[in-house]
């Protein structure tokens, strides 16, 4: 664990940010254009309190600064740091603020106080919200202008970052994590010890952008993307998704899921014809079924139908299995045509399809603060036979500890900086497939007896590492030994097989609770329990989890609660657990 102290040197974003230009230069040269060159060479030659002042800006929310409220004890006077930034042009004093940007630099008494004259009384405007000063002010205010214009009287510098330099530095961000979800802050986070990265070795050739051209595409896309989250017009937006094709698999992935957000929007707006387009165009997980639904929605039943069975062929995933079965005779019914010609092909395993029947069981009404879960936890918890309620927590954490190395393991294109929580190719079909001979290797411990050991090696040695499987917070050495103690090794795997078989979708839907009966040798065992308050139903993903151990022997079922002193009420659902 990391020290919760401050790194030692003041200006650590300054050099982590350095750090980063270092690490782009050596393993981008060939992507680098002349823009990225130019600001390498310029930003070099600046004087360090005006480099540490634009690295503190790009990393704050902008674009614009009032220097007023710019206090940096390591910067030194603002003023003198800005001014080579504004002499280069990548800080801007005299760009005009449209009013919305105005009222996100000053304070709700301040605009107040600078639009009293415009409205009848002093008093109307400080007693509306910000937004609703905005909101009435916005018509009469259409036309952005400097800040001077705005405010006369002020002697206050305010600033806006040029956009050039913005959109650079985002490039350099996504170029550095492969992705524009993560910040400058890891470094940051990583110094304080408050978030811990496995250690992966990897090469000056790791990256994730092969050429510039990705590096575009990838923004291109994630422009299209927020255009969709901004409400824009939707037909563009889909004809341009539609023509935004890539040779690379992890961009057309992208695409497909921005696709798939196209069509979900267009249901949202009961546009069935461009919902139609947009999943017939997007190879994303449940695409299939979407469109499915969409053909009822337009009343193409026929048209509904003939996909569905053509899906029901080779169908993508279990979750679209599930989902064909159970529309498969509505539509059958609504094009008309006969059910017993194609029902038998929607129908799985009987072995799969049934589930014992649940367990009922009555309790004392535990209030409203305490969930069903913990309510049937408390209720059966003894010494003798423990019970945890887990959901998700101990069978991923104990595939994630076994199989750490076949995870973290240094594949093209899995890891290419050093602050992954997981492979960029975790949801990708194939990547068990290219670690099958890693991930067989850590199967065959089970066989030998060798997997207790490692996992508790690995408990030990990686505690608190990022992970895409291991919860740390829900995992504890005595729960750990009670499941290597009472879950036998044949269970582990087929559990294990089952989470190789779609290592992010089958992540979830696991059962709430884990019973242990560890100490007599005759009833060294364990039992998964998803537990059900009044009102409460098994998901989809849940049942899934349920067929699957039914189906191969695993101990799990269901537990339906109720309330024995408060029939008219029903317990706090999903409350917080793993």
């Amino acid at each position: 664990m990391g020290t919760t102290a401050l790194p030692p040197h003041r200006l650590y974003y300054l050099h982590n940010f350095v750090r980063a230009l270092d690490w782009l230069r050596t393993r981008y040269a060939d992507v680098l254009g002349a823009p990225e060159q130019d600001f390498f060479a310029r930003f070099a030659q600046l004087p360090e309190p005006a480099q540490a002042l634009l690295v503190r800006l790009v990393m704050r929310r902008g674009p614009w600064f009032r220097a007023g409220k710019l206090a940096y004890e390591e910067i030194g006077d603002i003023h003198t740091a800005a001014a080579p930034l504004l002499a280069l042009g990548w800080l801007d004093a005299t760009a005009p603020l449209t009013l919305a940007e105005l009222f996100a630099v000053h304070t709700h008494r301040e605009v107040a106080t600078l639009f009293a004259a415009t409205c009848t009384h002093q008093a109307t405007a400080k007693s509306q919200t910000k937004a609703a000063l905005l909101q009435a002010l916005q018509p009469h205010h259409t036309t952005a202008q400097p800040y001077r214009q705005w405010h006369p009287t002020s002697t206050e510098a305010v600033w806006r970052v040029a956009q050039e330099v913005t959109a650079l530095c985002t490039r350099l961000r996504l170029m550095f994590f492969g992705n524009l979800h993560q910040s400058w802050s890891e470094f940051v986070l990583a110094d304080l010890g408050l978030l811990q990265y496995e250690v992966v070795p990897f090469d000056a050739q790791s990256r994730a952008f092969q050429c510039r051209a990705d590096v575009d595409h990838y923004l291109a896309l994630h422009a299209l993307r927020q255009a969709l989250d901004d409400g824009a017009e939707r037909p563009p937006l889909l004809a341009a998704a539609v023509q935004a094709t890539s040779p690379n698999p992890w961009l057309e992935r992208r695409r497909a899921k921005l696709l798939m957000r196209l069509g979900e929007a267009c249901e949202k707006a009961a546009d069935w014809p461009l919902a139609e387009q947009a999943y017939a165009h997007s190879q994303h997980p449940g695409a299939r079924h979407r469109r499915i639904r969409v053909h009822e929605r337009m009343g193409r039943h026929a048209d509904a139908l003939a996909l569905a069975l053509l899906a029901l062929a080779a169908p993508e995933s279990e979750e679209e299995a599930q989902r064909l079965a159970r529309m498969l005779p509505r539509l059958q019914r609504a094009a008309a045509q006969p059910g017993s010609a194609a029902a038998p092909a929607a129908k799985p395993p009987r072995s799969a399809r049934t589930l014992p029947p649940p367990l009922e069981l009555a309790l004392p009404y535990p209030g409203p603060a305490t969930s069903v879960e913990w309510a049937l936890r408390a209720h059966w918890h003894t010494d003798e036979a423990p019970v945890y309620y887990t959901e998700n927590a101990l069978i991923n954490s104990l595939f994630g500890l076994l199989c750490w190395p076949a995870i973290f393991a240094p594949l093209p294109g899995a890891f290419f900086h050093p602050f992954q929580a997981a492979p960029a190719d975790l949801s990708a079909p194939d990547f068990a497939e290219r670690r099958s001979a890693l991930f067989a290797e850590c199967l065959q411990t089970l066989n030998d007896g060798r997997y207790r050991a490692l996992i508790r090696e690995r408990f030990a040695s990686k505690h608190g590492r990022q992970s895409p499987h291991v919860f740390w917070g829900a995992l504890s050495e005595p729960l750990l030994e009670l499941a290597l103690h009472c879950i036998p090794a044949a269970h582990l795997r087929l559990f294990f097989e089952r989470l190789l078989q779609a290592p992010v979708a089958h992540r979830n839907g696991l059962p709430d609770l884990v019973r242990f009966w560890p100490t007599r040798p005759v009833e060294q065992r364990y039992e998964l329990v998803e537990v059900k308050g009044p009102g409460d139903k098994l998901q989809d993903n849940q049942i899934r989890w349920l067929q699957y151990c039914h189906g191969h022997g695993l101990p799990a079922s269901v537990c339906h609660v109720r309330w024995l002193d408060a029939p008219g009420m029903e317990p706090l659902m999903g409350a917080t657990g793993a």
